[in-house]
């Protein structure tokens, strides 16, 4: 019978259906149509522009960041989009992996200002579970980045999940300092979704002079006049803007609905941190502390964790010696034959319907450092590709009634890589993951062997599941 301290993995999920949005341009003011659509397991996001030829799709990720004022652009290979954050804060909320974003200009619609509409249509459509196993962005150390010029900075903290606090401050007597917290994505449609962009009067001119904002109203912003001017310049503006002027009285908020929230502004940058953050490709599980964020810096952040994702190409399990294991080494000799000194697994710390993860602690009296080598004691690589093996075999193991009663035995090992020394007084974290589901008795898996952080070595094998006699 199956363990019953299997862990539940989280899968990845897409959109149930497809949902379309219609909405003007921010900075183009044209009218746009974007459509949402359901992608295959570890697509991930992407984008294609429907107004240009040919079908090429453009990865949401941040090395393709080229642009960061008023909104994030992403360019590659020609194809360019732009005010992205809000469409991607609500897919990363919503636990959605894999999406296919169509759209048929070179920025997302804006909408009211906010995430809710996206919310709403990602609601809408409903969310289906897929095969592929979650692949989240585990933060173990502290990791910032700092813009001393403007006070801005990002950093982030290892967490069990993934949490948000956002600090804003502006030189003005109508939005100085406010703060926002998202403790919970599940929060996110009620607490967060809603908050509209904002911007103040005093930067709608130069914004204009750098061709941006063309399609920006009070009915897609929050408008803070927070500096008197001559009523004649107001209207200009507004004349500038093809908007109608609204008449201002005093200075203080100004639009065409009142405030969601008493701190609006700072929970609407809590939408474009974490819509920059789903630039990373991968769920985080960490806390984010951000001072005065924008897009830039947000963007900085993305990028630094994307370097890391790409030189720690699969990241090591957590391991907490403290944690009872979900299997101890007497329930281990139970299952596999092996015994000393060819029992290479202590303990199983994590299993899962479709990985494992086990331990062996390397000691210095292991028999093989005799001769291996006695000056310069070092593990063999095939006993780490041995260790692997039995680990998987647990895993293989568990999935059958009666474990007991069968054997598993490899028929092919594949794709061996060795990346760094073993040596005594290192703890190896094995971690097998099946790559396709059991067939007749056979199983595919891939393992990786990681001291602390670093991988070790990796190979692929195939076992075969044999009921002993």
């Amino acid at each position: 019978m199956n363990s019953p301290n299997i862990l539940k993995m989280q899968k990845q999920n897409t959109l149930a259906r497809s949902f379309s949005l219609q909405g003007k341009g921010l900075h183009t003011g044209l009218d746009i149509h974007i459509n949402f659509l359901p992608a295959p397991e570890n697509h991930g996001y992407k984008i294609r522009r429907t107004d240009l030829e040919g079908s090429a799709l453009l990865n949401a990720v941040a090395e393709n960041v080229v642009q960061t004022e008023r909104g994030t652009v992403l360019e590659k290979d020609g194809i360019r989009v732009s005010t992205i954050e809000h469409g991607m804060a609500a897919l990363y909320a919503a636990g959605i992996d894999n999406c296919l974003i169509e759209v048929d200009a070179p920025e997302f619609p804006i909408l009211d200002g906010s995430a809710r509409l996206y919310t709403e249509g990602i609601e809408a459509a409903g969310i289906v579970e897929q095969n592929a196993a979650k692949d989240f962005y585990i933060v173990k150390h502290k990791m910032e980045v700092r813009d001393e010029e403007t006070g801005s900075s990002l950093i982030i903290l290892p967490d069990d999940k993934f949490s948000l606090h956002v600090l804003i401050s502006f030189d003005s007597p109508v939005l100085t300092n406010q703060f926002a917290t998202l403790n919970e994505l599940g929060d996110f449609p009620r607490e967060v979704s809603a908050a509209r962009t904002f911007v103040f009067i005093r930067e709608i001119e130069p914004l204009l002079k750098h061709e941006l904002i063309k399609g920006g109203d009070l009915d897609n912003a929050i408008v803070i006049y927070d500096r008197e001017m001559p009523e004649t310049s107001l209207k200009a503006l507004a004349a500038e803007m093809g908007v109608e002027y609204p008449g201002v009285q005093s200075l203080g908020y100004i639009s065409h609905k009142p405030l969601s929230f008493d701190n609006e502004p700072a929970r609407h940058k809590l939408i474009d941190v974490i819509g920059d953050m789903a630039l990373i490709g991968k769920p985080i599980k960490g806390r984010i502390i951000a001072t005065r964020p924008g897009h830039k810096i947000n963007t900085q952040l993305a990028k630094l964790i994307r370097r890391d994702i790409k030189q720690n190409e699969v990241q090591a399990p957590l391991y907490d010696p403290n944690t009872p294991p979900v299997m101890d080494v007497n329930r281990i000799r139970e299952l596999l034959p092996h015994r000393y000194p060819f029992l290479l697994v202590d303990k199983i710390i994590e299993l899962g319907g479709k990985h494992i993860v086990g331990i062996k602690n390397v000691s210095g009296n292991e028999p093989f450092f005799q001769g291996h080598f006695p000056q310069e004691p070092i593990m063999p690589g095939v006993l780490q590709v041995e260790a692997m093996a039995q680990t998987g075999g647990l895993l293989v193991l568990n999935s059958l009634d009666e474990p007991e009663r069968y054997s598993t035995y490899f028929l092919k090992i594949d794709q061996v890589k060795f990346r760094q020394k073993v040596t005594p007084g290192d703890t190896l974290i094995l971690r097998l993951e099946l790559l396709t589901p059991i067939r007749r008795g056979i199983a595919t898996m891939k393992g990786y062997a990681f001291v602390g952080e670093k991988l070790v070595s990796e190979a692929e094998f195939m076992a075969q599941i044999t009921k002993n006699k």
